[in-house]
């Protein structure tokens, strides 16, 4: 039970599955009071009891947010200025991220770490993360880099974030392109990248790798015929949270399948089936 000392927020509304995600390391999921239905993708433990279902950051809802009646309410990027509007309106105090890169995804960390009193608590969660990027930068030292084409959206494409792109440099891989910009399929063609990732928004583990790769005219690129083209889970690469860990053993492993062993939910385009339309064409 909170102290009469203890002026930390009690009620939390989170409207972004990264902050769930944290709160849940730092200890404090017991002070969710409503998520969105993302953040029970990434974070199952936040589902059931009596907690409330809301819009995300992008939607956010004041109605909704009142009824859960919080005393902070976290979100992140992407927002609409109206969303953020309503969201001050509410009358709640207001924690709102917009993190590109790994160093702004710590910081965020230590804010809520802070935020909630487990200071210390937050330190170790970053330190862990830490550790294991550096390990990973280790295992590949004095390996070829590949050139890496990595993708968070394919209509229009855009090539995936900042973070993505340390964690690939972390993982013996080059980023090609310029992070979060949109691109070209005719760019990225030119472009010849060694690996393809891609892991789109809200995707879960469905990209259909054969069908983008087919629309694009990519069937002569390196990656395609050497079958170095992978689907990652959208949650590993777009949560930007300590769930990054989980993408940067996927990206390990596709980069560097000699050194790192192949996760389970790594999807390869070679397990895809060919399309009826296809094999016609083969035979």
């Amino acid at each position: 039970m909170p102290t009469s000392a203890d002026h930390s927020p009690q009620r939390i509304v989170c409207l972004q599955p990264s902050a769930t995600v944290i709160l849940q390391l730092l200890g404090q999921l017991h002070k969710v009071v409503a998520c969105t239905k993302y953040c029970l993708a990434v974070c199952p433990e936040a589902g059931g009891g009596d907690r409330y279902i809301v819009a995300d950051s992008w939607l956010a809802h004041t109605e909704e947010i009142l009824a859960a009646r919080p005393d902070l309410v976290v979100a992140s990027v992407p927002y609409q200025e109206r969303s953020v509007i309503e969201i001050l309106r509410a009358g709640r105090r207001f924690l709102g991220f917009a993190p590109r890169t790994l160093a702004d995804i710590y910081g965020d960390i230590a804010l809520l770490g802070g935020t909630l009193g487990v200071a210390p608590r937050a330190e170790q969660i970053i330190a862990a993360m830490q550790r294991v990027i550096a390990a990973t930068r280790a295992c590949v030292q004095g390996q070829p880099r590949l050139r890496v084409y990595c993708e968070e959206w394919g209509k229009p494409l855009i090539a995936s974030q900042p973070w993505v792109a340390e964690l690939i440099e972390a993982a013996g891989g080059e980023f090609l392109g310029e992070p979060g910009i949109q691109t070209t399929a005719e760019a990225v063609l030119a472009a010849d990248p060694d690996v393809i990732l891609a892991a789109w928004c809200g995707a879960g583990d469905r990209v259909p790798l054969r069908k983008i790769v087919r629309d694009r005219g990519w069937e002569g690129m390196r990656a395609v015929q050497n079958e170095r083209v992978y689907c990652i889970r959208d949650e590993y690469l777009n949560t930007p949270a300590p769930t990054l860990l989980q993408g940067l053993e996927a990206i390990a492993a596709a980069i560097h399948p000699e050194l790192f062993p192949q996760p389970s939910d790594l999807r390869c385009i070679a397990a895809e089936p060919v399309p009826q339309d296809q094999e016609a064409l083969a035979s």
